[in-house]
């Protein structure tokens, strides 16, 4: 933290509380948290105008590939399995400068648009951590494993990973986990030994998991289970699961990850740019209290990272499959952007602005014309539907301030223009 204590007066405050109250309020940050929020005007180092702005709590994208920015426009147009068979050759010639400067643009696209919180499932999660202490981006890093024979990491991955959890810590921002690419090059014994991390160091997992048909009818024919069933009947899931995609899912498997408070990252742009047909069965998890959070997924399958673009689409994508155009309401999604996204990764008093809650506060434009007119009423509607991020004007994480008028502080995009990205 920089010390310095943030006052943001005069504007549209969006709580996310238990009401989901709005009102006019002012806030003060110190020391990473907002520690007042009142009616009277209040006085700290730096003071944000935030008169004709809402202010609310900043984003929470569950499931990135923070180093795979350099990617978009590169892997169009081709299904999971085409699109993973060129990715994985592209990573076994990666430098750890080009995972740098990779997941420092992502990072910076990120901050820009209002997301203050993002997992990461790669290797080289010690290289995107610099890049996420550089940013000020408050980061759940997961290091990918696999099995050792597939893998182009160097080293055995699930080593790697232990090493990656229990060296020093760096920032209060930055937490560490264990991830696994996916049930496809993941043996039994490499589940266990996941777990067994997992449990040593009390961290969590973050895993892809039911994202294609294919996937499903491979690990049926080749394992004689669905992907649920089968890390249902390793011991796997649990609470500290937090799996992305869960498109292929049938109400069985529902059923088990409910029953062990498995948590979802959906990504229905990704799912539906990749051609993986079908729609998660979003109202169905819903139903059974499985917390889902939303996840851009990467740049090379989603080509943005873009919160708002995801509340929408995948409000949008649901309602049409459904036929039903009160399905996945715009306070459900502000809701899965925010706290949901924060509570899966551990974080209870994220996501809500409140007296106590961290201080990842984003600021918006109401008198662009995007946004007019807006007031209690329709402001949550009109983030959800009708904002973009040109409208974030500033943005703290942690009590600092990352982003202000519309420019990052901590980050200079144009510095990247011809960065090594390999």
């Amino acid at each position: 933290m920089n010390g310095e204590s943030v006052a943001i007066n005069g504007g549209t405050v969006i709580t996310q509380d238990q009401r989901r109250s709005i009102f006019r309020a002012n806030l003060l940050v110190e020391d990473g948290l907002i520690t007042r929020v009142s009616q009277e005007r209040l006085h700290g180092d730096v003071e944000i105008r935030a008169e004709g702005k809402a202010v609310m709590p900043g984003f929470g994208n569950t499931h990135c590939h923070a180093a795979m920015s350099h990617l978009k426009g590169k892997l169009d147009d081709m299904d999971l399995h085409a699109f993973l068979e060129k990715t994985f050759d592209l990573d076994a010639r990666r430098t750890e400068e080009g995972l740098y400067n990779s997941s420092l643009l992502s990072m910076a696209e990120m901050i820009s648009s209002g997301i203050t919180l993002f997992s990461d499932l790669y290797y080289g999660e010690d290289v995107v951590e610099k890049a996420a202490l550089k940013s000020g981006i408050r980061s759940a890093l997961f290091w990918n494993t696999l099995d050792e024979n597939l893998t182009t990491q160097k080293g055995n991955p699930v080593r790697n990973a232990e090493k990656f959890i229990r060296s020093d810590r760096t920032s209060d921002l930055i937490q560490r986990g264990i991830g696994i690419q996916g049930v496809y090059v993941a043996s039994d014994d490499l589940f266990s030994q996941v777990n067994e991390v997992a449990e040593r160091y009390s961290a969590l997992i973050h895993m892809h998991l039911s994202e294609t048909r294919k996937e499903v009818y491979d690990c049926l024919r080749e394992r004689g289970k669905r992907p649920v069933e089968l890390l249902a009947s390793l011991n796997f899931l649990s609470s500290r699961v937090i799996v992305a995609h869960s498109v292929w899912v049938n109400m069985n498997e529902l059923n088990s990850m409910a029953k062990a408070g498995t948590k979802v990252s959906w990504n229905a742009i990704s799912n539906a740019k990749l051609g993986e047909g079908g729609v998660a069965p979003i109202p169905e998890m819903l139903r059974r209290g499985i917390p889902v959070s939303l996840g851009t997924d990467s740049n090379g399958s989603n080509n943005s990272l873009n919160m708002f673009e995801c509340m929408k689409f995948s409000s949008l994508q649901v309602k049409g499959q459904r036929w039903d155009a009160s399905q996945m309401d715009a306070q459900t999604m502000l809701d899965m952007a925010t706290m949901e996204g924060y509570r899966s990764l551990g974080l209870t008093n994220g996501g809500i602005i409140t007296e106590g809650s961290l201080a990842d506060i984003i600021t918006l434009d109401l008198k662009a014309p995007n946004m007019i007119p807006s007031s209690p009423d329709n402001l949550v509607q009109n983030i959800v539907y009708s904002a973009n991020p040109e409208n974030v004007c500033d943005v703290l994480i942690g009590g600092n301030i990352v982003k202000r008028n519309h420019k990052l502080t901590t980050i200079d995009p144009r510095s990247l223009i011809e960065a090594n990205f390999v």
